[in-house]
């Protein structure tokens, strides 16, 4: 066994991502403190080629040096906006039928493993800030929640790490349905 040289990894150029067919996915990353989180989410949605990803509140935005050391140049590649009021992006997707999913420990939260993506469909997954989560009100304004189960005493993953699960999970549950 070989380790691939990035040569042979056949990156796509910023211009061939920007034309490519995105994974219906949106991101909502809600008042998330740490550049770093907010690089690794962006490199995970270079990675799975996701629509966009809003920027909400107090969570920073491209440029940023930062954020930039962990996206490692994704921040040109994957579309991206802010907003100071994520319920008003959560409402907006809403009227555009996007399907709007809180990624938080709640009541009749589907398990990860367990929920089905429907065919033609968008979804816009919100993942909250580090301490506190997803906000009770965007919680209340979403059309479900997803949870990813953790079994360890922590019952807590960092918010880049929830968004890697649960981006991949929906990710191969679009391109290969069982």
């Amino acid at each position: 066994m070989r380790k691939l040289e990035n040569s042979e990894l056949e990156r796509k150029s910023i211009e061939a991502f920007k034309e490519s067919k995105k994974t219906p996915i949106i991101l909502v990353l809600d008042d998330i403190r740490s550049l770093h989180n907010i690089g690794s989410v962006f490199r995970t949605a270079d990675a799975f080629l996701i629509e966009k990803i809003y920027l909400c509140g107090i969570t920073a935005t491209p440029p940023n040096k930062e954020i930039h050391k962990t996206a490692l140049g994704a921040t040109e590649t994957v579309t991206w906006e802010h907003s100071d009021n994520v319920l008003t992006v959560i409402e907006n997707l809403k009227k555009d039928n996007i399907i709007t999913l809180a990624i938080e420990q709640v009541e009749s939260a589907i398990f990860l493993q367990d929920f089905k993506v429907e065919n033609n469909k968008k979804y816009a997954l919100v993942f909250g800030n580090e301490v506190y989560g997803v906000s009770q009100e965007a919680v209340a304004l979403c059309d479900g929640s997803i949870e990813i189960p953790q079994l360890g005493t922590k019952h807590s993953l960092n918010i880049s790490v929830s968004a890697g699960i649960v981006v991949w999970d929906l990710f191969q549950k679009i391109n290969w349905p069982a």
